[in-house]
């Protein structure tokens, strides 16, 4: 069993008037926050609420970039070239530091969101260039890299510091992507069964797919999303389970390939 562990979210999502997830009980249980940027959703105001609260509760802030799709939440693909991966990513970076330093933080790592961390999952080229617009703003910035994936190895490539994320209400197909959110069971609600099987992947050093086969991968962190029904509870019925198990909740470092 792994020792230590980060558990991370995806928040800030809410959009004017309209709300979406509940960021402030999160943030009072993760270790890492993954905060839109304004294009597929966020707020400046939202933003600066997201960062100063996480700021205030000792957690890890990461900029969350996806593609400039509001009405889609960043979850439908569109065609960008590689210079408008690295712009957007960059684009979004910038505006993130500028509101953590606001809110007397600053930004960790950086996140793909939805479509854009689907498509980067799956070629190689594409999550090199977007990783290059972000690592041209910050260097020293961590990439959380969705384990076993193309993102992984892009960023191997750039001798990027790395934390290597699995997902904890996602369910995955047999290439160790994640399943398509249109079928059945590719999100996961039911508590129980969320700390059944990260127990099991962290036990066994490897993601386990929606078929029960086992590939091996590094795990750095879990991922929750904020808005996922009954993020909070789920949440906090993983943090009770990794304790139970010894497992300690710390925000990852990064580490690099070489």
């Amino acid at each position: 069993m792994i020792a230590q562990i980060d558990l991370n979210a995806d928040m800030g999502e809410s959009f004017g008037p309209w709300p979406m997830g509940a960021d402030a009980d999160l943030l009072k249980i993760i270790t890492s926050a993954n905060i839109a940027c304004g294009f597929h959703a966020g707020d400046p105001d939202v933003m600066a609420q997201a960062m100063k609260v996480a700021v205030a509760n000792g957690v890890g802030i990461g900029a969350h970039p996806g593609l400039p799709d509001l009405q889609g939440f960043g979850r439908r693909r569109m065609q960008i070239t590689h210079d408008e991966a690295r712009n957007l990513v960059a684009y979004q970076l910038g505006a993130a530091r500028a509101m953590a330093r606001m809110a007397g933080g600053q930004v960790r790592h950086l996140k793909l969101h939805g479509a854009l961390a689907n498509m980067a999952a799956e070629d190689e080229a594409l999550a090199r260039a977007a990783y290059e617009g972000a690592l041209t703003v910050d260097p020293e910035i961590i990439l959380m890299v969705i384990s076993g994936t193309a993102q992984a190895r892009a960023a191997h490539s750039l001798d990027a510091r790395m934390a290597h994320e699995i997902f904890a209400d996602r369910a995955y197909t047999e290439d160790g992507l994640l399943m398509d959110r249109r079928l059945p069971g590719a999100v996961i609600h039911d508590a129980d069964a969320v700390c059944a099987r990260i127990l099991a992947m962290l036990r066994a050093g490897a993601i386990i797919t929606s078929q029960g086969t086992h590939l091996t991968a590094q795990i750095d962190t879990i991922c929750l999303h904020g808005d996922t029904a009954g993020a909070v509870a789920l949440a906090r019925a993983l943090h009770e389970a990794l304790s139970k198990e010894g497992v300690r909740l710390q925000a990852f470092e990064g580490q690099r390939k070489s």
